[in-house]
Formats: C-alpha cells, sequence, structure tokens
C-alpha cells in the first residue's frame, strides 16, 4: 500500500470519529479513538512510538514520540488546538527526517470540519 493509499484511509478514518466526538476533546481521546478507528480498516497501528535523535555518532533518547504511525509509513500528529501553527509543520518535517520517513499528517479535531484542520507534510514524496 502506498503512502497516498494509507494517508486516504486515515483521512476517512479521522472524518469519522470527529463526525462522531465532534470538537473540544483533550488530543488523547481523539488518538484512542483514530487509533481504533485505523484497527477497524486493518491497518497496523503503532502508537506513541520513541523517536532518538541523532547527534554526530549517538543515538540520543530526547523524550520525542510520534503520535501515531500507520503501516511503518506514515506519521500522525494529532493536536486539539485553537490554530495549527508553523512549528507544527516544522516538528512533524523534522520527525520525517528523522525516520526517513516520506509523508506525515497533522490532524487537528479542534475545528468545526477536520478536513480544515488537515495538514499533509511531505519529506521527498
Amino acid at each position: 500500500m502506498t503512502e497516498n493509499e494509507i494517508s486516504s484511509k486515515i483521512i476517512g478514518a479521522a472524518i469519522e470519529v470527529h463526525k462522531i466526538l465532534g470538537p473540544g476533546l483533550l488530543e488523547s481521546s481523539y488518538e484512542t479513538c483514530l487509533i481504533y478507528e485505523l484497527n477497524l480498516h486493518g491497518l497496523e497501528v503503532k502508537s506513541q512510538v520513541a523517536l532518538p535523535v541523532i547527534y554526530k555518532e549517538a543515538k540520543l533518547e530526547a523524550g520525542y514520540r510520534i503520535d501515531i504511525l500507520v503501516e511503518n509509513k506514515v506519521i500522525i500528529e494529532l493536536k486539539a488546538v485553537s490554530n495549527l501553527e508553523a512549528i507544527h509543520t516544522a516538528q512533524i518535517l523534522t520527525y520525517l527526517k528523522l525516520t526517513n520517513l516520506k509523508l506525515g499528517l497533522i490532524i487537528n479535531f479542534n475545528s468545526v470540519k477536520v478536513i480544515d484542520g488537515l495538514r499533509r507534510v511531505v519529506n521527498q514524496l
């Protein structure tokens, strides 16, 4: 399955979660429900994946975590904020570079329509 095929399924699942829950909950609630929905779609999902920082020759555990990793190809960064900021895009782009993955999605569930809170971030795709 390609990154684009996976992202289509992720977006559909996020819309379903948002349709049922709406905005206003904590990020952790959306994470739990989105993982459940992605599993229903038969996708391999990992949550809170440790992300070490490679500095020179050292692999350093710096406390970074990927919210959701789907099919070991697509990173999902979840938010429940008023507005997405440039730093959110920079964060997921850094995660993509550190993992050498190509596609990430930022999903802000604190939007009237979740599609308005969605950003697709690519790393050499």
